[in-house]
């Protein structure tokens, strides 16, 4: 549609000016109303009638009464302004939270001692938010959120992306998880690297984040790092484990993610290797106010982590 170049001389302020003194039935009343000097609301009127080119009010009568051009005027512009106005009640519902939705990320791991927490606190706060949880391996979330189907999310994410940006929360050491019954869980001291029989590991496949990060340690000897018997979830690894099919070297928060009795987890004495949990949004579009109230949470409840660790990767 083409832009009449005399409507650029309307804006909001005549129209409200003009409804206003509809409702209140009288000039000085309106003025009132809408916080300005009669002075003022007569000349935005004038104002109005010039741009329209036609008379809005007979000022033969008094009080000065519509004519029938303002009364059209009136019921074509009544919608639109009804219109605008509960779009900017449902604006400032999204700023106070009164309304919206958040869609976040987490790997299982997280969820138990670092997510909930944090949710149940921002649920308490703001019920009328829709929130929804996706659970799933620290890459494809990454994916997620620079794609756009996620907010935010939190996991053990080991790389780096220009589209997102990656903030560290919390460090997950690595061990050695066993069945309740191994003989090195019931030796009563942490086992040693040269301990683990490298037939016995159950490995998770080579495109996950905690494989690469074993892959990469340079005190973790190379039998360790790879082996015949792989799965492609921790959760299956742990399900082997606890079926007495082998053993695993697993980040503590993925061990014990089902808090299972049948399993154990054992610190190994000289592996230093430590999984870094981050939080990850996007880089390149902006946050929700549901989002930016989430981080902020979590921030607040986990408390800063120290500058330094001793640690390798």
């Amino acid at each position: 549609m083409k832009i009449n170049s005399r409507n650029t001389n309307l804006n909001l302020r005549h129209l409200r000016a003009l409804h206003a003194i509809r409702a209140e039935g009288s000039f000085g009343r309106a003025a009132d109303r809408l916080g300005v000097v009669p002075s003022a609301l007569t000349e935005t009127i004038r104002q109005l009638e010039e741009s329209a080119g036609v008379p809005l009010f007979d000022r033969r009568m008094r009080p000065p009464q519509l004519t029938q051009a303002g009364l059209e005027f009136l019921d074509d512009t009544r919608p639109a302004l009804e219109a605008l106005d509960r779009a900017l009640e449902r604006l400032q519902e999204n700023a106070d939270l009164g309304r919206g939705r958040l869609a976040l990320g987490a790997s299982p791991s997280t969820i138990g001692d670092l997510v909930a927490p944090a949710l149940r606190r921002f649920r308490a706060d703001h019920p009328a938010i829709a929130v929804r949880l996706h659970d799933g391996p620290a890459e494809a979330l990454a994916r997620m959120v620079a794609d756009g189907d996620l907010d935010l999310a939190i996991a053990g994410y080991a790389s780096s992306s220009p589209m997102l940006e990656i903030r560290e929360i919390a460090r997950d050491p690595f061990g050695l998880v066993v069945p309740v019954d191994h003989p090195l869980a019931r030796q009563g001291r942490p086992p040693r690297l040269a301990e683990i029989d490298p037939s016995t590991l159950i490995h998770l496949d080579e495109g996950t984040g905690t494989a690469r990060l074993l892959a990469d340690a340079p005190d973790l000897p190379p039998a360790l790092k790879s082996g015949p018997l792989r799965v492609a979830s921790t959760f299956g690894q742990l399900c082997l484990i606890r079926a007495s099919m082998g053993v695993g070297l697993l980040p503590q928060k993925a061990a014990l993610l089902f808090d299972d009795p049948r399993v154990v987890f054992l610190r190994v004495a000289d592996l230093r290797l430590q999984r870094r949990i981050s939080m990850i949004w996007p880089a390149r579009r902006a946050l929700s106010h549901a989002a930016v109230r989430f981080m902020a949470l979590c921030e607040t409840m986990l408390g800063a982590l120290p500058e330094n660790h001793a640690e390798v990767e």
